[in-house]
């Protein structure tokens, strides 16, 4: 079975072969990565990778902001993709966690009885007071999240999607793939979230912009839930802060981006099972002596940037501000000082 994982990518360089590892050893077979104005080594590491046969690395396509979109077309036309059996589309910070079988996407599949379509729902993972970057797995030093079913005041979470090479695809999204809105219903794809079930109506159809990438997490992540670390150390996340995002260039993530997803309520250490085999093709891609120095080079480079926003007052202040905040999201710190629960 032939899995290609698409991702867009800007200055992740100390982070991209954990991400391969895991990604590999899940059942990805292969990878198409498209880059935009890295300064940290990204693109020298990737490109090394497709040297070897490892990836495939493309600049971004786009010609404004819309990076993320951008790439997803141009990416449908690649032979990576075409002669895929399935695709996966996610970021570097996102991990699937696959509770089914030997954890691997084969394994999720026939789990969810070998649809068209899977989206699995995100699990927010919190920084939970780390504060120095540090160059070890990403999924073995964050192990605390929201209640899984429930994120804020949502239980609606949003989800990314696994797509099968018959799925009657108009285009991909970044969450979920549409198909054409004249298609009739007897053509609509076979389509379940993480637990096998039939994903909701209003979903399936992009009803409305609310159900577009999101439906109720509560009885959906049997199968797998999507790890998400989009806060990682607050070291990392100044740097994440600073390069904005795939989707649009310079976005400045306030304090409430940081306050929603760092709620620490929930532990969940469930994907440390993979640890020993991706730790193990770790060392293996690290072995290549060229390998190991360009991700040397990216974690060196992570660290300068790191340093040099804390020495500016901006950041100094942001840095300041977000390891002191309320581990608590927004809504829920206000309801506990409501009822005098917190100062």
């Amino acid at each position: 079975m032939r899995i290609t994982a698409i991702t867009c990518v800007k200055n992740e360089g100390p982070f991209l072969l954990e991400w391969i590892a895991f990604n590999r050893l899940i059942g990805v077979t292969d990878f198409l990565f498209y880059s935009n104005d890295c300064s940290d080594g990204t693109d020298a590491l990737l490109d090394a990778l497709a040297a070897r046969g490892m990836v495939q690395h493309l600049p971004n396509p786009a010609k404004g902001r819309n990076y993320q979109m951008e790439a997803l077309k141009h990416a449908q036309k690649q032979e990576v993709v075409q002669s895929a059996d399935w695709c996966w589309i996610a970021d570097v910070d996102e991990f699937l966690n696959i509770h089914a079988g030997d954890h691997t996407i084969p394994a999720l599949i026939d789990a969810c009885g070998d649809p068209q379509a899977i989206s699995v729902t995100f699990q927010f993972f919190a920084n939970d007071g780390v504060l120095d970057f540090d160059d070890r797995p990403v999924i073995d030093q964050f192990t605390r999240s929201h209640n899984p079913d429930l994120w804020c005041a949502e239980s609606a979470i949003e989800v990314k999607t696994l797509v099968r090479k018959d799925f009657p695809l108009h285009y991909f999204g970044a969450h979920r793939p549409f198909f054409r809105d004249n298609l009739p219903s007897e053509q609509r794809p076979r389509w379940t979230d993480g637990s096998g079930r039939a994903v909701p109506h209003k979903f399936l159809v992009a009803a409305n912009a609310r159900r577009i990438r999101k439906f109720p997490a509560a009885g959906a992540r049997d199968h797998a839930t999507l790890n998400h670390y989009a806060l990682r150390s607050l070291d990392s996340y100044l740097v994440k802060n600073d390069r904005g995002d795939v989707n649009r260039e310079g976005r400045a993530f306030d304090d409430t981006y940081w306050r929603e997803r760092n709620d620490p309520a929930w532990e969940d250490a469930s994907i440390r099972r993979c640890l020993p085999g991706m730790t193990a093709a770790l060392e293996e891609l690290k072995a290549d002596p060229e390998m190991a120095g360009l991700h040397d080079t990216c974690v060196r480079l992570h660290r300068e940037k790191c340093a040099q926003l804390k020495a500016q007052p901006a950041y100094a202040e942001m840095y300041a501000q977000l390891r002191d905040a309320p581990p608590f999201p927004p809504g829920e710190h206000a309801l506990m000082r409501e009822l005098g629960l917190v100062a």
